[in-house]
């Protein structure tokens, strides 16, 4: 409870400057600080304490906000769900051993409900015994079954204790998100301000951007490309953002190219974490470079064989439903292929996206580089699909601004990947399709699946 609590007694001397923006209207730390007091008052008589595993479904919002500081504070283990997660709930609600569950509408009114016969696992009942507050966040599933993650808050919090500076933040990642929680949290501890955003498409977020002055944007480079293609930054005011971060996937060049020009005063900075090591400090070779060195205190890394390795302070405590990933010494094989250049690495791709095509690797951002190029092309995602004599081949699902001939698009992207690229990494297929299922609700592409989906189209 040490980190925690020092960071809470550091946000009560916020006072009035602003903690919170939503729905229009304005907070201050000490408005924020006693609804987490109000609270942490009403949570005994919930029947909600030390220990208990407690849902929370809803946006970010003042209220959950100020729930989620009660929570830690009264040593709970906090599992949140954005409304994105709902389809598979019941099975994540099962898998933690959730005993109570809130829930927020839009206009941040709440119901409590109690969950019958929860069964935690096994280390949630472990965990319970050291008496500290934890949080439980889930993979995608992209690669696989989904994993229950638990961390332990105040493990967590610790790189947050030293004072830094503050931002105005939108609180873009989701609320389920490993990011979003950190994001969350960076933002109080340092006296900044948290933007919450009802929906997280660009003319909202562009929107929300200029209502409250926000200076710090954390996204993800799909939404990025979103943001460009659909022209919302054109009709908003969005001089205020003086840094744009983003991570959780790989940047074509291509898209950062475009994002500087869009944000000229804007700094552009990559970030790195894993939902189980936690978010790592770095530090762009420059704006619009994808060289990025990562690391910071309570944080290790090595690389083998051109895979990153890393130990961090803050290791989740583990998988509710799967073996550690961590060896005898703490390390944890991210499964990112990298490039190294002095202090500097560039990220390639996943291992399990990497295309081999008859021993040879696509890492298919590079090919997306190239397609973004192409001035009808909003989004594209490359993708291996198997063959009987190269193993695989690189296939392309692209999002077009205007509806053209599959035909004549084929043709030109041909020609535009083989003037750059290789011939062994040019897409054998390109395959339109509309530019919401290229990516999921978190924003992020979706390269998995479409193996034999796309070998049939």
């Amino acid at each position: 409870m040490q980190s925690i609590t020092a960071v809470i007694t550091r946000m009560r001397q916020g006072q009035e400057a602003p903690a919170l923006f939503w729905n229009k209207t304005e907070y201050s730390y000490s408005e924020f600080c006693a609804m987490i007091d109000a609270w942490a008052e009403r949570l005994p008589s919930l029947g909600v304490g030390t220990g208990q595993v407690v849902g929370v479904l809803g946006e970010f919002s003042p209220q959950i906000c100020a729930l989620f500081y009660a929570l830690m504070q009264a040593q709970a283990i906090l599992v949140p769900f954005s409304f994105a997660a709902e389809p598979e709930m019941q099975a994540f609600l099962d898998l933690a051993g959730v005993e109570v569950l809130f829930r927020f509408d839009a206009e941040d009114h709440w119901t409590l409900t109690t969950l019958p016969n929860p069964v935690p696992s096994d280390l949630v009942t472990t965990f319970k015994a050291r008496g500290n507050a934890g949080l439980i966040v889930f993979t995608s599933g992209s690669t696989g079954k989904p994993k229950g993650i638990l961390h332990d808050c105040d493990a967590v919090m610790r790189k947050f204790v030293t004072m830094r500076d503050g931002w105005r933040t939108v609180l873009f990642l989701m609320i389920d998100h490993f990011g979003g929680f950190n994001t969350l949290l960076s933002t109080f501890a340092y006296h900044g301000t948290a933007v919450c955003v009802s929906q997280r498409t660009p003319e909202v977020v562009c929107q929300v951007i200029e209502q409250s002055g926000a200076t710090l944007l954390p996204t993800t480079p799909t939404f990025l490309n979103l943001l460009i293609a659909s022209g919302s930054y054109k009709t908003a005011n969005l001089s205020t953002i003086k840094m744009i971060s983003y991570g959780t996937e790989l940047m074509p060049e291509a898209t950062l190219t475009k994002v500087l020009t869009i944000f000229p005063n804007a700094q552009v900075k990559q970030t790195y974490g894993l939902s189980e090591l936690g978010v790592l400090r770095s530090k762009s070779e420059n704006d619009g470079s994808v060289w990025v060195k990562v690391g910071g205190s309570g944080f290790e890394i090595k690389v083998i064989d051109n895979i990153l390795w890393v130990r961090s302070e803050a290791n989740m405590v583990g998988y509710l439903n799967a073996p550690s990933p961590f060896d005898a010494e703490g390390w944890m094989c991210t499964g990112d292929q990298v490039e190294l250049k002095g202090e500097y690495i560039r990220f390639l791709g996943r291992k399990s996206e990497i295309i081999n095509v008859g021993g040879q690797k696509v890492f298919p951002v590079e090919v997306e580089t190239v397609l973004l190029q192409d001035p009808n092309v909003r989004e594209a995602t490359v993708y291996g699909v198997k063959h009987p004599l190269m193993g695989q081949v690189a296939h392309a699902r692209v999002s077009l601004h205007e509806v053209e001939g599959a035909e004549t698009l084929t043709d030109r992207l041909r020609q535009l990947c083989l003037g750059q690229l290789a011939r062994f990494k040019v897409p054998v297929r390109f395959i339109i399709v509309d530019e919401d299922s290229q990516h999921g609700a978190r924003f992020k592409k979706l390269r998995q699946g479409f193996d034999q989906s796309a070998a049939k189209a």
